[in-house]
């Protein structure tokens, strides 16, 4: 990612913002910023030639509620009101919105008594909760298995990623964006210059939403070196062709000490149904598949720390680790899809769906997983070091919050 300062072939571009990453962070950013200084020359970079290709674009396409998190995380806000948001977005502009919403079933005594403290999470953050009773649970979705009762959360809804993108895209470009594709960052030239690309561009205020990069480009400007990425892979499978979708999307009750829900089931807007996803630990930064994007640094940095974390078994990694090794036979993740709804197996779930990576950030010195946003910054430049899931749900109150601390 880093590397020595290129040669430019082409003049300072000055502008007001450079933001990099064009991701649905960047992009949502943009036009907070649009919105509050418009006429400002503002330019988005992104290493790619389209968008969509990295976390924006390989979601599970879930807008969330934000049953799950404390009241005081900004994670709690943030979805909550990206839910409603984006949901008013989808109407407005016509884009397709399934609001099927969330069922979350308990399987034993202690899962169910664990829907309690998400009860009232649910109400301590202003989400609609609906507790349900096991006859009431089954009038909802008559395949659903659960222990004692069940929760159901209404706002909880289907969008499609790559559109989202495609029409905030469609709103910056015509507020009088710039967007680079195929311009990677490759350099920190000192007092807000970047090389990109071929290009050489001066920023006024400079803000990095590259993230599964994000970390790297915040250490050369001198930001963040408390923290370094540390990424996941995840997975879906979906159900064989004809297969009958739930009629919700159907989730277990999650470890609140962790930040993966579990194998779930989602419900797509073109009426397919998916399983996952696994959290397993990647080897290096863009590891979707193969030795595709390999970096043998990255993969020592990471290895070493994910060595680390499994001898100490910081944030309880060597269950989380092993939990993600079966999650990649089929077996194991239809075994588990099955605890939460009867003739799950008989769904087949053959087809690996697009991998993700999530970028998870650590605490260098304790190795400890970072569980809410974290950005760092100053006058001239903001870093949005974690961009923490659900960051599609909560991209646009988020950007609001962001650009009112920039300016």
């Amino acid at each position: 990612m880093r590397s020595a300062q290129p040669r430019s072939s082409k003049p300072n571009r000055s502008v007001d913002y450079l933001i990099i990453g064009a991701g649905i962070i960047g992009l949502t950013v943009a036009r907070a910023l649009q919105q509050r200084d418009p006429g400002a020359r503002l330019t988005l970079i992104d290493k790619e030639p389209r968008l969509g290709q990295h976390a924006s674009g390989r979601n599970s396409g879930v807008l969330h509620s934000g049953i799950y998190y404390s009241a005081e995380s900004l994670k709690a806000r943030f979805t909550r009101d990206g839910n409603a948001a984006w949901q008013a977005y989808c109407t407005e502009r016509g884009l397709p919105l399934e609001r099927c919403g969330k069922l979350i079933v308990a399987r034993d005594a202690e899962e169910h008594a664990r829907l309690a403290t998400l009860e009232q999470r649910g109400r301590v953050n202003g989400v609609e909760v609906q507790r349900l009773d096991e006859t009431e649970t089954r009038a909802l979705e008559p395949r659903a298995r659960t222990f004692g009762h069940a929760l159901f959360v209404p706002s909880t809804a289907s969008v499609d990623p790559m559109q989202l993108l495609a029409a905030q895209q469609a709103d910056v470009i015509a507020a009088g964006a710039t967007l680079l594709c195929n311009h990677p960052y490759r350099a920190h030239l000192g007092d807000n210059r970047i090389q990109a690309g071929p290009e050489r561009l001066q920023a006024g205020t400079l803000i990095n939403c590259a993230g599964l990069y994000a970390d790297r480009i915040a250490h050369d400007v001198g930001f963040g070196q408390a923290y370094s990425l540390l990424p996941f892979k995840g997975l879906y499978r979906y159900a064989d062709p004809g297969v009958e979708p739930p009629r919700t999307h159907l989730y277990p009750v999650p470890d609140l000490r962790q930040p993966f829900l579990g194998v779930h089931f989602t419900r797509t807007l073109d009426g397919r149904t998916k399983i996952g996803p696994t959290a397993l630990p990647a080897l290096w930064r863009e590891h979707y598949a193969g030795l595709s994007r390999f970096r043998f640094s990255e993969l020592l940095e990471i290895a070493r720390r994910e060595l680390f974390m499994f001898a100490t078994n910081r944030n309880d990694f060597r269950a989380l680790a092993r939990q993600a090794r079966r999650k990649q036979r089929r077996s194991y993740m239809v075994a588990e899809a099955a605890t939460l709804l009867h003739g799950a197996e008989a769904m087949g779930f053959h087809q690996r769906g697009r991998p993700g990576i999530r970028a998870q950030l650590v605490e260098r010195k304790t190795n400890r997983l970072v569980m809410d946003f974290v950005i760092e910054g100053d006058a001239k430049s903001t870093h949005v070091l974690n961009a923490v899931s659900p960051a599609l749900t909560c991209a646009i109150p988020f950007a609001q919050s962001l650009v009112s601390r920039i300016l």
